[in-house]
Parts: structure tokens; sequence; C-alpha cells
């Protein structure tokens, strides 16, 4: 049962409500200030406050004020004249209300809406989930399906973000809740330790085991137990992992007999696994038997309205636990936090208070109390998780194979070769390195056929190597070796033509040798490689 406060100044409205609250048992008080509200919250395990006319700024002020001392705050209900259920949202979210109902008063909505407000609140109240955006609503609402249930449950969402917070809210409010919780970070632990930590061991059964160790899934049996960073597990323990989550029953580390336990698995990841399976680094199979239920927690920047909440409740904290008086932020100060992104979200959050709490000379925190680094709206250090969108032509919730990205991959590094190599010949040119020399003059008629420029290639021969004797040229031999200094160029030849005859030129004063050949025209020897066999040059 409730204690809900209702505003009288609307008698039909407030008596309209009263019958209607009373029928589910709750007990109702009629109020006319915010004074009469002070010292007659405590006492109940739930309370809420029901304006029935419209608030006003500074009684809203006064309201929220006295409701938001407690964080969760309690429910704060309105009744409005408008009935467009977009101009209802808008109302409450202008007066900071839960929710706003028409007039005039449908018992029956009141009290379905009145319920709803109050097990949220009862939900934050006792897993300690902060915060009024419809993000938080939904969580809530998940942690309040899921939590009864034995199903594996997957949290996904950027570090910070509270992943482990919403996983004890599901123990809390699960029938095992008695039993233990266990968290393993499974990134913290090196791989020749981990199967040892989560199965146990013998004695015995490697250098070291001295004695015989339960393991996590022991120790978590009839209760449950959190896989976190699961995306770092090595691949075999992933494959122990899924048996164990499919039988319930595993055997130590030198172990000879099966152990059977009863344990509620709740695995959380900052990566995508998605995107993990794809590039061979996690188990299809074990994806699919983790992501029985899924709850994505979001990044605090994409629930903006929770900031002052949790700053709220962080400067609480803070200042009890370092015997700090301390009355809040300055607007100016408020709205810098608002306008941060927040790259570490939650935790990064509440270091920051705890810091601004220790270090700030005065009870108030101000603007040049905060980090230059958040004042100018720095990015964190910290990269965000990559992800892959899934293509746009491929059929649903198809993602790319192996092959395939390995083949984009592998485009990409013949890219980064191909435009190394460009850059150096750009180099070499401007530097003047591979000035043509003049074309000699022309016996004949301008346009004839037979004329030819000829192009001396001593300078790329010089940069050759001596090789030895011994080794001889694939084209070596007959007048064309003799006359190997001079590239003959026609009119008509394609530039891939006399592309083609300068390589030859060049590989054969370089014995075949493609990588002396390579560095004399100022290219990579990959180059050279896909050169050669695009012009189908014999060497």
């Amino acid at each position: 049962m409730a204690r809900v406060f209702v505003d009288g100044r609307a008698v039909e409205a407030a008596i309209a409500v009263r019958q209607a609250v009373q029928a589910d048992g709750h007990e109702v008080e009629f109020v006319e200030s915010v004074r009469e509200l002070e010292g007659r919250l405590g006492g109940a395990a739930e309370v809420a406050l029901i304006l029935t006319g419209p608030p006003g700024e500074s009684r809203a002020a006064a309201m929220r004020g006295l409701f938001e001392a407690e964080i969760p705050r309690p429910p704060v209900l309105g009744l409005t004249v408008e009935t467009h259920p977009d101009a209802r949202r808008q109302l409450a979210r202008s007066f900071d209300l839960d929710e706003a109902l028409p007039l005039p008063v449908d018992p029956d909505e009141m009290r379905v809406v009145l319920q709803t407000h109050l097990d949220r609140y009862d939900l934050q109240r006792k897993t300690g989930i902060i915060g009024r955006t419809e993000a938080v609503r939904e969580i809530l609402e998940r942690v309040h399906m899921i939590a009864p249930v034995m199903s594996t449950v997957l949290l996904t969402g950027e570090s910070g973000t509270g992943k482990e917070l919403v996983a004890r809210a599901f123990h809390r409010l699960s029938p095992r809740r008695a039993k233990a919780f266990i968290a393993v970070n499974c990134a913290a632990l090196p791989e020749s330790l981990l199967e040892s930590e989560l199965f146990g061991h013998e004695k015995g059964a490697f250098t070291g085991a001295t004695s015989l160790r339960r393991g996590m899934f022991e120790l978590a049996d009839g209760g449950t137990l959190l896989l976190d960073e699961i995306a770092e597990m090595p691949l075999p323990t992933q494959t122990r992992l899924l048996r164990v989550l499919e039988s319930r029953r595993f055997m130590r580390v030198g172990g000879d007999h099966e152990i059977q336990v009863s344990v509620r698995v709740v695995a959380a990841t900052n990566r995508d696994l998605r995107q993990a399976v794809e590039m061979g680094e996690f188990r299809r199979d074990l994806y699919y038997r983790l992501n029985v239920l899924n709850v994505h927690v979001p990044p605090l920047r994409e629930r903006r309205r929770d900031i002052p909440v949790l700053i709220r409740r962080f400067i609480s904290e803070f200042s009890r636990q370092h015997d700090r008086e301390f009355r809040g932020l300055a607007p100016e100060a408020l709205q810098i936090l608002l306008d941060y992104d927040w790259p570490g979200n939650i935790r990064e959050l509440r270091n920051l208070i705890e810091s601004m709490v220790v270090l700030a000379p005065g009870s108030v925190i101000r603007p040049e109390d905060i980090p230059p680094e958040i004042r100018s709206g720095g990015v964190s250090l910290v990269p965000s998780p990559a992800r892959i969108a899934p293509p746009v032509d491929a059929g649903a919730g198809s993602i790319p194979s192996s092959p395939e990205l390995a083949f984009v991959l592998r485009t990409l590094v013949d890219l980064k070769v191909d435009i190394d190599d460009l850059k150096r010949e750009f180099e070499a040119y401007r530097s003047g390195a591979r000035q043509l020399p003049p074309a000699p003059a022309r016996s004949g008629p301008a346009g004839d056929l037979e004329d030819v420029i000829e192009i001396d290639i001593t300078d790329a021969v010089d940069a050759i190597d001596a090789t030895p004797a011994d080794v001889a040229s694939p084209t070596e031999g007959g007048p064309e070796a003799e006359a190997g200094d001079v590239i003959a160029i026609r009119p008509g030849m394609t530039m891939e033509e006399i592309e083609r005859e300068a390589i030859i030129a060049v590989l054969r004063q370089a014995r075949g040798n493609r990588r002396r050949a390579a560095e004399a025209l100022g290219i990579g020897e990959r180059t050279i490689y896909r050169k050669i066999r695009k012009y189908g040059i014999e060497h």
C-alpha cells in the first residue's frame, strides 16, 4: 500500500482521484501547499503525488525540489484538460512530471497508470538503476519480465554504462536472490587460469595446484554468474562453456567425474559479438546460446535527461562518504556536463563527480572546478567499439562471410601498397629524377610512322647493383642485349606499351632480378610483380 498525496485545489477532480486510488487500497491525503508535505513523506514504503490542476512554474519547482531530495524520486502525476497525447507528453516534460492524464478522471486509467509508476519506483529502489528517460524505463520493464526466469541473458553496451548493475538487478528480483551473485571478468584472467577459475581444479592437476579448488560455477550454484567481457574469452574455453550452458554439467581441471550445478548465466560485452563471430574470434554456436534474451544498455549521451539525476545522486553519495557539504552544481557547470558526450559513460561521470567533491574549494561546483578537457568538450582517448553494418543487398540478418572479409582486407592492403608506390613516383617526379630527355631531331616528316623517340635508361641501369656473372638473364643474348640501354618509342604506342618496354629493358639489365628492377624503377616489388603478370612479360 502506498501513501498518495493529492492536490486538493480542484475539488471535483481531487475527489474523483481519491475514489479511484482508494479502490486499490492506497492511503490518500489532500494537500494544499508544499509546506504541508514537509515531514509527511516518511512512514510508507511508497509515496506519490498527483496534481489536479496546472502546476505553475513556482509550485512545480517547489514540488520537484521536495520530492527530488530522494533519489529515485517518487512518482509525480498531473491532470490536464489537454486530450492529445503529444500535448500531454509536452506538458509532462515541461513540468518534469512522470505522466499527465486527461480530465475528466478515468478511474480505471488512473489506477493502472499509478500502479505502473509505483512498480517502476519500487524497481528503481531495489535495483539502484536511476533515470527517468524512456531508455531507462525500457530496461526496467525488461528486468521485471526477465528476472523470474532461468534463461541466459546477453547484456550489450559500451563500457561504463552499468551492465553489471543490470545483471545484479536480474539476480535481486529473481527467486535466486538468496544465493550467491558472482561476477567474473574474462578479460582480467590469463588464458592459463581462466578455466581453473571457472570450473575449479583437482589437487595436482598442474604445477602449483597444491589443493582442490572450487570454481565460480560451483560457488554460484543456485545463484547467478556474470561473465563480463565475454568476447575476450579464449576459443578453447568458449568450447567448454558451450557444453556447460547446454548441460549444466562440467568437470574440474584434472577431474574424472562430472559436477551438476543450477546456475543462471548472464553474459556481458562491450563489443559487437556478431562482428567477432564473422572474424573468427567468437564461436557462432556459443553466440546463439548466449543470445537467448538480449538487453542493450544505451550510452549516457543517448539519455542526457538522466545526467542531472545521476549528478545529484553522486554528489549526495560522495558528500556523505568524504564528509564534505555540497549544495550541488552551478547552472553554468551543469550545462557543461550536459553538453559533454561522456565517452566513458556513467563510470566517467561518477569518477568526475567524486574528484570535484574532494577537490572543489567551495560548497558549489563551478565551471572552473571542471577539468579543462571536459570544459572544452574533448574526446576521450578510449576508442568506441567498431561496428560493421550488415550489407544492403544481403538476406535478412546476414553478415559477410569470412572469405568476403578476407577479400576486403587483401584489397585494402593492395590499395595501400599502390598508394605508397604512387607517392614514391610522384616525389621522384617532383625532384626531377625522372624527367624525360629532349627528343632527338627527326629525319623524316612530322607524323611519319618511322619516327622514333629514344629514351636512355642508363640512370635506371646504374641504380642496379652488380649481379654475379654466372646468373644469366632470361632475355640475354643477341643484338637486343647489346642495345638494352635504349627504349624505342614509336608514334601510336600506348602508355601501357611504353611501360611494358621500360620494364622489359630494366629487367634485362637486372638479369631478371625483379627486386633490383623494382628498386631501379622506383616502384614497389609487389607492383612490378603485378605489372609483369598484367603485360605477360616472360622473365
